[in-house]
């Protein structure tokens, strides 16, 4: 896109390159306008785009050419959360707030259990390593109306002496499980008591969860398949 383009030229140029594009047989045509082109969105509405996504410093808009249903993919439709239980030898459970499990949303490009580790790290200040994932939920029109996915993850600590985030934790405590699980809070929700009976039970050494595993794909990006490890055929990583 040239570097200065009012409007009225952008829309005559938008025209012409959609009969050319119709003509080579395209269909579906993206446009990612940088926010600095604001002024330029009014006329890829007016031609017939839609908004598809936006970011910080861009706004994306597709268009579909042929007279029929578009088969364009629809925007992310899922925001993903984790929970957090960290467990010490003694059993005990380090909760906040309404004692509750530290949980926060994975970042773009974080993994599951990086994102576990580092949401205790920011509420506790208490380093930790991942264990497992004990199990996941999903919800329907959640944030922004976007479903919801929710991995409650078991994490080992390193250390122990909490500093907690001043600006969005009240309070932070290392407690008896038992005694997190007798909150009229957690018995009051059936989401809550699955949690603590699943939890309890890979306490028990009852439950095997999920772990990371280093896998490859036809992607060259580094991924992880979560399984049963210590049921699962053994197999040797390549990564």
């Amino acid at each position: 896109m040239e570097m200065s383009i009012d409007p009225a030229t952008f829309l005559l140029s938008l025209t012409s390159s959609i009969e050319h594009w119709k003509v080579q047989g395209k269909k579906g045509v993206w446009i990612k306008l940088p926010i600095e082109r604001v002024n330029l969105i009014e006329a890829a509405v007016k031609k017939g785009f839609w908004y598809h996504h936006a970011e910080p410093n861009y706004l994306m808009l597709m268009f579909w050419i042929p007279q029929s249903a578009h088969t364009l993919p629809a925007n992310a439709t899922h925001r993903v959360g984790i929970g957090a239980f960290l467990i010490n030898h003694n059993r005990e459970y380090r909760g906040t707030g309404v004692w509750k499990l530290p949980t926060g949303v994975v970042d773009e490009g974080e993994d599951i259990f990086a994102a576990a580790v580092r949401e205790v790290k920011e509420e506790t200040g208490i380093d930790s390593e991942f264990v497992e994932v004990l199990a996941f939920r999903q919800r329907h029109k959640s944030f922004f109306q976007k479903s919801d996915l929710f991995f409650v993850c078991m994490l080992r600590p390193l250390s122990f002496d909490i500093q907690k985030q001043e600006h969005e934790i009240e309070a932070a405590k290392w407690m008896p499980f038992e005694e997190y699980a007798a909150q009229p809070f957690v018995q009051k929700y059936e989401l809550l008591s699955y949690i603590h009976d699943i939890c309890k039970a890979k306490m028990d050494g009852k439950y095997t969860g999920f772990s990371p595993v280093p896998s490859t794909s036809y992607s060259v990006q580094k991924s992880y398949l979560y399984l049963n490890t210590s049921t699962a055929p053994r197999r040797q990583s390549k990564l």
